[in-house]
């Protein structure tokens, strides 16, 4: 595709997200920006989370997946569904409850400072990673097809990007986010069904014909009985229910948007919803998957060497022109979401949790010029880390480094579900023994598990042992009496 229309591309779509920030913006204060005034519509919300829970990485990473693991990873979103009712009628109303704007204040209410901080910073660390590790990647694919054509490094394309996100987030916050979401996810699933009608086409085929063929293919199998396997159905599913819990439900950045529903009820009506259509929507990108390799293997096309490039390399060189096109505006849409969440929730944490800015002492005036200050340094630290990623170009690495932003997980898993659970006070001084040690232990065992184990492999269930070592911690530091 031309580098001139894809840039045209790009800065259109960039104008249409600045003028919905020009909309949403306008009047807006720090209530504005940490929970959207609590005035968000809940099926707006529940839309627009498609665009951020399904971000820039599964964009092009669960397409790609397909040949190695078929449908296996179905049965985690059949988890993820579970999941969110847990969140919809366990969690949020907790959060109601107490009115939390950060929801990490409910750890120092029940325990004390230290679980508060430790829990705050469990999340900062997880989303930096997680969140620089994503944006990285799609950075990387604009530059690819995109900025290098026009000679400009991969470093300015960087600051681009960040700068962008950093100029429509800085004012309106979660107002702001929860409709730019909602024309990205448009964006998005349009690329989606746009690319399934396109390899139906050029397989001659009707789309009905192409869902029937996926189905008898080899790559449709969802269940794995071999209990060895990552990808046994029991663990997919214990662990998708897990994985919801903890990176939704104890979530910074997700939580926001629920919280920034009017009432509890809508929170739960937008989380209800939402995670029947996450479950439509990740099947539809196996379908894609599954598509694009029965399209490269009918018209014998060498595929790339790393499977997250199959949709893009496909779109941008063998389906039509269009094709190229639709696929740029949906990675473009998966992008931003990656981005604006995670600065505005690492703002929200970082300044509520760590410095407290909303202490009665602070003027709203203040508080706006350090919230401001705090969001532009995430803006640069995310930048940074991108920056990193890049300059350590090796897949396998960066890829280590996305893992470890995953453990730290585990110990909200046991911090909340002791705090829900039981109703021992805990050592708050000693907390972080059992926040840090659980994740190095999970790690050694993720490592050596097929040799010690006969052959089994810990796939996604890490998280759950990762928060049962964090909880049995928190036990032996509990006892019967006052909290210290």
């Amino acid at each position: 595709m031309n580098p001139n229309i894809i840039l045209l591309v790009f800065v259109v779509y960039t104008m249409l997200l600045f003028f919905i920030t020009w909309l949403t913006s306008r009047r807006a204060n720090n209530e504005t920006y940490f929970i959207g005034n609590r005035r968000s519509i809940w099926y707006v919300v529940a839309y627009g989370m498609i665009g951020a829970s399904l971000s820039g990485v599964t964009f092009m990473s669960v397409p790609g997946m397909v040949e190695q693991h078929g449908f296996a990873y179905f049965m985690v979103v059949i988890g993820y569904f579970i999941g969110y009712q847990v969140v919809a009628f366990v969690l949020l109303p907790l959060y109601y409850k107490l009115n939390l704007t950060s929801i990490y204040t409910y750890l120092d209410q029940r325990f004390g400072n230290g679980s508060y901080k430790a829990g705050s910073l469990l999340f900062i660390l997880s989303r930096s990673l997680g969140a620089s590790m994503r944006m990285f990647l799609v950075v990387l694919i604009l530059q690819n097809f995109l900025f290098d054509a026009l000679g400009i490094p991969f470093v300015m394309t960087a600051v681009i990007f960040i700068s962008l996100v950093l100029l429509y987030t800085f004012q309106g916050g979660i107002k702001t986010i929860v409709w730019t979401d909602t024309l990205q996810t448009t964006f998005m699933l349009g690329a989606l069904v746009f690319t399934l009608f396109a390899i139906a086409s050029q397989l001659d085929m009707s789309i009905g014909d192409l869902f029937s063929s996926i189905a008898d293919s080899k790559y449709s199998n969802m269940i794995v009985s071999d209990f060895n396997s990552k990808d046994h159905w029991l663990k997919q599913l214990l662990s998708g229910i897990f994985i919801t819990i903890t990176m939704t439900g104890l979530d910074q950045e997700m939580m926001q948007k629920n919280l920034s529903c009017r009432n509890l009820r809508d929170a739960q009506k937008n989380m209800v919803t939402f995670s029947f259509i996450v479950v439509g929507v990740t099947l539809l990108f196996l379908v894609l998957g599954a598509a694009l390799y029965i399209y490269t293997d009918t018209m014998n096309i060498v595929r790339p060497a790393l499977a997250d490039d199959l949709f893009a390399t496909v779109s941008f060189t063998y389906l039509p022109a269009i094709a190229g096109f639709v696929f740029l505006i949906g990675l473009i849409s998966a992008a931003y979401p990656s981005a604006d969440g995670a600065i505005t929730s690492l703002t929200t944490s970082f300044s509520l949790d760590i410095l407290r800015i909303n202490r009665k002492e602070y003027s709203e005036k203040k508080q706006k010029r350090i919230r401001l200050l705090v969001h532009f340094s995430f803006a640069l630290l995310l930048l940074g880390l991108i920056i990193l990623f890049s300059t350590i170009n090796d897949r396998s690495i960066i890829d280590k480094l996305f893992t470890i932003a995953g453990y730290t997980y585990g110990p909200l898993l046991g911090l909340f579900a002791f705090g829900l659970f039981t109703k021992r006070p805990i050592r708050d001084k000693l907390v972080f023994i059992p926040v840090i040690v659980a994740p190095v232990l999970c790690y050694i065992l993720a490592n050596n598990s097929k040799e010690w184990f006969g052959g089994y492999q810990v796939g996604f269930e890490l998280l759950i042992i990762n928060g049962l070592l964090t909880f049995m911690g928190l036990w032996g530091l509990s006892r019967r009496g006052v909290r210290s």
